[in-house]
């Protein structure tokens, strides 16, 4: 193990738990009751992306005009409920995740959350994820001002860790995330979960297919010989 540790930064939605179906049930809901039809292709591209910018986007596509701020936050805080309640009846642990925060935890790694999503996503996983409890540090997508594509969240979880970003492995299974990791300088992993495709992710620095494909030992050798 070296000296100085080594992070893991993990997003939290298709990478630590397998949350796509129902954040597409929780989206096609809300839309719905404001007369819009969510495709599947709008869904891919909002995964892993900020309510705002979702909705910002999604509104004006459907003809309709983007919902000010207040009917922005309803939207949002609509959906998110749905979801949490979701996450409560059946909570989609990611296969191979606590064996591998198992893992790194006992290996002296750092490991820390990056999430687009917010906070009471996130702490609601955390209370249901086995080895939460081995987080150093979380950020979520109310605590940045630029979500993914824009590296800010996974540069605020390495400096809530006190690592630097080049001694830094992120796990993501989105575009946008692996695009955000690689411009903080880490490391990156990418993780072809639910509804992505390998060539989604080909400009990480690994691309595999499940998370028990990782190791402490693995995941060290990529950062050293990037």
């Amino acid at each position: 193990m070296p000296d100085t540790p080594l992070a893991a930064i993990f997003d939290l939605d298709g990478t630590l738990i397998d949350s796509y179906e129902a954040h597409h049930r929780a989206w096609k809901a809300v839309c719905l009751a404001h007369s819009i039809d969510l495709t599947p292709a709008q869904f891919a591209w909002s995964f892993g992306r900020t309510n705002p910018s979702i909705i910002d986007r999604i509104w004006p596509d459907a003809g309709l005009p983007a919902p000010d701020e207040e009917s922005r936050n309803a939207i949002a805080d609509a959906k998110e409920t749905d979801f949490r309640r979701e996450l409560e009846q059946s909570f989609p642990t990611m296969l191979g995740a606590p064996g591998l925060l198992a893992d790194l935890s006992r290996s002296g790694w750092r490991l820390a959350i990056g999430t687009s999503a917010p906070r009471g996503n996130l702490e609601t996983a955390l209370r249901y994820l086995p080895h939460a409890d081995q987080f150093d540090a979380t950020v979520c997508g109310d605590e940045v001002v630029h979500g993914k594509p824009d590296p800010e969240v996974f540069l605020l979880a390495a400096e809530r860790l006190g690592i630097e970003p080049q001694r830094c492995v992120v796990i993501e299974d989105a575009g946008p995330g692996i695009d955000a990791a690689r411009a903080a300088g880490m490391t990156s992993v990418g993780l072809v979960s639910t509804g992505r495709t390998p060539d989604e992710l080909d400009h990480a620095h690994l691309v595999v297919r499940q998370l028990t494909e990782l190791n402490s030992e693995r995941l060290e050798a990529l950062i050293q010989n990037r």
